[in-house]
């Protein structure tokens, strides 16, 4: 290589080297700057989701139970009662008291839901049983282990128990997906059971029969129901 040749390699190096010490430290804060509007549109987006449901100004404040976790180390949930507006759609009601137990307690200790979880919707369906929808961080952030995720699906069910009867089971999906376990241990592939209480009917009451009439009557034959399980234990599907 003659020295014009080997003098133009050279000084096209330090060109490069130069280029490459101002141009990397813009393409780098460039990178970090788009990272950063990415995290907070995700964010943003995040917090536009799990806003709650915004209370009607004629719904009356009403003395809500939520369930968190006690202060005890023994893995159990107390009620804790605040005053909220609730609507009285049970949809938009258990859309209102959920996200308010995703909000969590002033006590971040004794929170029993993970604190990026979000409520994605609510379904209700015509045999009572309620469907919530959660994000992935629900299943991701929820520690892994029998007893924090049944205390988590438990928070759940004991507070849709408090506050809205028309729920009598719940299932529960993960991003609009039906999943085996919530971390691991608890099985979500059946319903739990919420309420065992009947929903108390709005139809008019009927007059009893008289005497003569209810003789003549053939008498229902009745069957004995299977006793519900106990809060929180799935019911397999048939």
């Amino acid at each position: 290589m003659t020295p014009r040749w080997k003098f133009w390699v050279i000084t096209g190096l330090i060109f490069a080297v130069v280029g490459a010490a101002i141009y990397f430290p813009i393409l780098r804060r460039r990178v970090k700057r788009a990272a950063r509007l990415q995290q907070q549109s995700e964010e943003q987006a995040r917090r536009e989701l799990a806003q709650p449901i915004a209370a009607n100004p004629s719904d009356p404040r009403v003395k809500t139970k939520l369930f968190w976790a006690s202060d005890a180390m023994d893995s159990t949930l107390t009620a804790v009662v605040v005053e909220l507006p609730l609507a009285s759609d049970p949809v938009l009601r258990s859309k209102q008291v959920l996200n308010t137990l995703l909000a969590g307690p002033v006590d971040v200790e004794l929170r029993t839901l993970p604190p990026d979880a979000v409520l994605l919707a609510f379904y209700l369906l015509p045999d009572g049983t309620g469907i919530a929808d959660f994000s992935e961080a629900l299943a991701t952030s929820v520690p892994s282990g029998i007893a924090s995720e049944q205390m988590a699906v438990d928070s759940i069910a004991r507070t849709l128990e408090a506050n809205v009867p028309q729920v009598q089971r719940l299932r529960i999906l993960i991003h609009g997906q039906e999943v085996e376990t919530l971390a691991g241990h608890l099985d979500l592939t059946g319903a739990f059971v919420v309420n065992t209480k009947p929903v108390p009917s709005t139809k008019p009451a009927v007059a009893a029969p008289s005497a003569d009439k209810a003789s003549a009557m053939a008498p229902a034959t009745l069957t004995r129901e299977k006793a519900p399980g106990k809060l929180a234990q799935p019911e397999r599907k048939p």
